[in-house]
């Protein structure tokens, strides 16, 4: 039952874990558009931008969604852009196992914090490779990674 003791790691969840989860799957896409060659741009939030750190914007609602942008692969082929769709979700899943890893070897402490970044880290990789478009017509990864495999095209900005 939710009470009002839960309400800390309610503001906790939302404003500090989310944040890092959705900075952990940009930077997967990040890295692997790198690896690629690509000139990226990414964000983490929504509305007006409070500062730049390199090609990282972050937004006022920081806690709210995050996106990726690539260009100019130096690797242009279908399988680089379905690398680069998946590198998200697969860099929320290398830190869950490195995490329940540390945590085995009991380096890192068993808290309810790990077990909630996992928790949302799930959820994230759930929706991203779950195929869909939402909205404003923008594919989540796996509908982006389809798009990729029957069309051979890339779709801007990745989520």
């Amino acid at each position: 039952m939710f009470t009002l003791s839960d309400i800390p790691m309610f503001f906790i969840n939302f404003f500090i874990i989310l944040p890092i989860v959705t900075l952990v799957h940009e930077a997967g896409h990040v890295c692997v558009a790198r690896l690629f060659g690509g000139k990226v741009k990414f964000c983490i939030g929504t509305g007006e931008t409070l500062f730049h750190i390199g090609p990282l914007e972050i937004k006022r609602k920081y806690f709210m969604e995050g996106w990726c942008q690539y260009e100019a692969l130096t690797y242009n082929k279908t399988w680089a852009h379905v690398a680069i769709y998946l590198a998200g979700s697969g860099f929320n899943l290398l830190v869950i196992l490195i995490l329940n890893s540390l945590m085995s070897a009991n380096i890192l402490p068993v808290t309810l914090f790990f077990y909630q970044y996992a928790y949302f880290s799930i959820y994230f990789i759930f929706f991203s490779l779950f195929p869909y478009r939402n909205g404003e017509g923008k594919p989540s990864d796996g509908m982006a990674v389809f798009d990729v495999i029957r069309y051979g095209k890339a779709v801007d900005p990745i989520d």
